[in-house]
């Protein structure tokens, strides 16, 4: 139950910045920031107004052309040619000058998606954690196949901070696993999570073997799944952020820290042994396919060694839409299973792809 307040609250704050971010268009200082726009209409009208067009008459006439037009003609060619693709992380993260949009709008975080078919190879019908009354005795009724689908998104509220860096982002991710044909037991969600975060981020360049570090960043992670014992999980977390990346991949390394909790208030005192202490992401593109892995591990040894795998394939369909394949295996693919080990595959669409 920890966290209802507090999805609620996040779903407000996308609903209200939802609106905000249709309302205006974003104001980037240079040309190479328009690039960062995903509306082709507002893209169009953000190089217009970088570079003087949306001034000039609607009713082109027919004579010769002044030399004030022929100049402008001239600027808009010229800064076309300047407006090279942002790389990945720029245009999600606007780390550069030339690729920030200002504050306030909404921006895609982690993949958005819907997978009709989720299916998993050992569904987890009885969880369990070692904090008292956290353990189901009766195992549920659940089939191995139902629906998942995730909404990530995020916001910059803050901007330039430290001269010309450091930006405040806030962001939210909710995921669901639905039994939606597990008509026997009312089609049950089986598991929701909810996770709100805010972070600090900075742009950064230096080589490391051939890759530019591009980002690093510190935030505030919380996590839960929203229920009452015995299924309640959650956790809370101090995330770093770094990022790599070179031509068509990027890297981003995720350490973290658990937030130390009241043994009484623990829902799941050794989720760092099988959630991680950790991750890295891999982002590969090519052309208009995108494909991702993250591995996580607990960073301990013997029985206390565990981890998992998440792969991800995203391609083109039709217009803004992607198919989507995802596979996952080892530990902790919701909060309610952080403990349980599986094989899950997933298929379906998506909208916004990584970060």
């Amino acid at each position: 139950m920890k966290s209802i307040r507090t999805a609620g609250a996040l779903g407000a704050f996308a609903c209200l910045h939802a609106g905000i971010a249709f309302a205006q268009n974003p104001s980037p200082i240079d040309i190479r920031g328009c690039a960062g726009i995903e509306t082709d209409s507002q893209r169009l009208l953000c190089y217009d107004k970088a570079v003087g067009r949306d001034r000039l008459p609607q009713a082109a006439k027919r004579e010769e052309p002044s030399a004030k037009s022929v100049s402008v003609d001239i600027a808009t060619r010229n800064a076309e040619d300047v407006a090279r693709p942002l790389s990945l992380l720029d245009s999600r993260w606007e780390l550069s000058p030339e690729s920030k949009l200002g504050t306030f709008n909404l921006r895609g975080y982690k993949p958005t998606y819907a997978l009709p078919f989720f299916g998993s190879s050992s569904q987890n019908r009885r969880p369990h954690s070692p904090a008292p009354d956290h353990t189901v005795t009766t195992p549920q009724k659940l089939d191995d196949v139902e629906a998942k689908f995730q909404i990530s998104l995020k916001t910059k509220v803050a901007e330039n901070l430290f001269d010309d860096n450091g930006d405040i982002w806030v962001g939210y991710t909710q995921s669901s696993r639905w039994q939606v044909y597990n008509k026997d037991n009312s089609r049950p969600f089986r598991e929701t999570n909810y996770e709100p975060e805010a972070l600090l981020v900075f742009n950064t360049n230096y080589q490391v073997f051939g890759w530019t570090g591009r980002l690093a960043g510190i935030g505030i992670n919380h996590q839960s799944n929203g229920r009452a014992d015995p299924l309640s999980r959650s956790w809370n977390r101090v995330v770093a952020d770094v990022g790599f990346e070179r031509e068509g991949w990027t890297v981003m390394l995720r350490p973290w820290w658990r937030i130390p909790e009241d043994r009484k208030d623990d829902d799941n005192p050794d989720i760092q042994d099988y959630m991680g202490r950790g991750e890295i992401q891999v982002v590969h593109e090519v052309g208009r396919q995108e494909f991702g892995l993250t591995a996580r591990h607990s960073f301990r040894g013997g029985d206390r060694s565990h981890g998992s795998l998440r792969g991800t394939w995203s391609f083109p369909v039709a217009g803004n839409l992607r198919g989507y394949l995802e596979i996952f295996n080892g530990y902790g693919e919701s909060l309610i299973d952080y403990n349980h080990r599986a094989t899950y595959l997933g298929l379906g669409v998506s909208l916004l792809d990584w970060y």
